[in-house]
């Protein structure tokens, strides 16, 4: 059945939590070709993952996701829920950092939608998956993480790190600027 596509099974397999029957589900659902859709965004929409987003004179209201292709957006949804299990792995990451602050189900359509992106990505332009990898995030903002790990080695009461540190300019190593 999907011998004319056999290549699009293989791409869509190095994302993590998609299997080859999700593979062979989305593309009996989407197709391979990607140009029916806009962008990413109308695909997103189209599937039923794209954030919801009611505002009004700068206050935010409850909104839903839309209805979308039933069928594709359960593929994703179980496919984010096995993402967010294999270790290791961006998408597992981003799953608890953003199930920390909205929750189980926002999560896991929050990581349904990343991997309907990389879907798009990887079948209009033919490119292999690449995972950013688990501690790209950290990367991202060394002072942030930096500052957070501090202020919660304060929070265990151990003495000389309530202060905030500094970097200096010369190989960035960190120096605690304590009150003595």
């Amino acid at each position: 059945m999907l011998e004319p596509y056999a290549a699009q099974p293989a791409l869509l397999d190095e994302i993590p939590g998609v299997d080859w029957t999700l593979a062979a589900v989305i593309i009996a659902e989407l197709g391979v070709d990607m140009s029916v859709f806009g962008s990413v965004s109308q695909l997103a929409s189209w599937a039923g993952v794209c954030p919801g987003n009611n505002e009004s004179a700068g206050k935010r209201k409850s909104s839903r996701i839309p209805s979308g292709n039933v069928y594709l957006k359960s593929a994703l949804v179980e496919a984010a829920n096995a993402a967010a299990r294999a270790k290791g792995t961006y998408l597992r990451d981003k799953f608890y950092r953003l199930k920390a602050r909205r929750g189980y189900k926002r999560a896991v359509v929050a990581i349904a939608h990343k991997i309907s992106v990389a879907i798009y990505h990887m079948l209009s332009q033919q490119v292999s998956y690449n995972d950013l990898g688990d501690l790209y995030l950290d990367k991202l903002n060394k002072n942030h993480l930096t500052r957070n790990l501090v202020h919660r080695l304060g929070t265990f009461g151990l003495p000389g790190h309530t202060d905030s540190p500094t970097t200096s300019g010369i190989g960035g190593e960190i120096i605690f600027m304590t009150a003595d």
